[in-house]
């Protein structure tokens, strides 16, 4: 499997941030990690490992990138409002800055699909709802979708408009919205078992219902964990069933 690591330096948030990516050809996916984790983090815990099939066939290209939680919602000695000023940065850092690089490589034109688990759901979720001209769908694989939690009471515009249980049922536009309720390839995985929250996967579920956003909602049974193992079963289960109407023409 091809595999490679670029150094990248982001203007967007003054830090180093390396990426890596596998792969030569096919859809692109790109991966946000959990909790304070980096962009090793998918490879590490062998979550690549698990789509390599498709990779290696030429079916899938992955980018895995650092993201900004250590340093934003789950540092305690940041204030609320730079946690929510590094979420608008590091959004831009996507779309300025990790986009291009991708298109680079997989062509002008390409939409990669966003996928996390657990603080990476959240964090995929975003990019997509916030971009859905740019991306082509998501999977969030055992997330939550409101993260005033982290935030001790403070709300600002950087807040609302990176929260996607604020900001998606004030969606009226008739641009981003029309958008989404085209869409195809978002799905909304949780398990229901040790440390999950499934409640929270269905709340964002509604919402997009509420405003006629097609989506798939796939609540797995009472033994699937907030784990690795069944992250690991999740995703390469829903990249095949994309890839697979891929194939079949739609």
């Amino acid at each position: 499997m091809e595999r490679r690591i670029t150094s990248w330096f982001s203007q967007n948030l003054s830090a180093e941030m390396p990426l890596v990516a596998y792969g030569h050809a096919g859809q692109p996916l790109l991966m946000f990690p959990t909790a304070a984790a980096d962009y090793l983090e998918y490879e590490r815990f062998h979550l690549v490992d698990a789509i390599k099939p498709l990779i290696e066939s030429g079916k899938l290209r992955a980018y895995s990138i650092n993201s900004v939680n250590k340093y934003s919602l789950l540092n305690e000695k940041m204030p609320p409002n730079m946690k929510a000023e590094l979420l608008t940065r590091f959004d831009r850092y996507i779309t300025d800055e990790v986009l291009p690089l991708i298109r680079n490589e997989a062509g002008p034109d390409a939409r990669p699909l966003t996928t996390g688990a657990s603080l990476g759901a959240f964090l995929a979720a975003n990019a997509y709802f916030k971009h859905p001209d740019l991306f082509r769908g998501v999977i969030a694989m055992s997330g939550s979708y409101d993260v005033r939690s982290y935030l001790k009471g403070y709300y600002d515009d950087n807040v609302y408009f990176n929260n996607p249980a604020d900001y998606l049922p004030n969606l009226n536009d008739d641009y981003y919205l029309p958008i989404l309720q085209k869409a195809s390839d978002i799905y909304i995985l949780s398990g229901q078992g040790n440390y999950e929250a499934p409640d929270r996967s269905q709340n964002l579920s509604d919402i997009l219902k509420a405003k006629g956003i097609p989506h798939k909602l796939d609540l797995w049974g009472g033994d699937v964990d907030h784990d690795w193992p069944w992250w690991r079963k999740m995703l390469p289960h829903t990249l095949g069933v994309i890839i697979g109407k891929d194939e079949a023409g739609g």
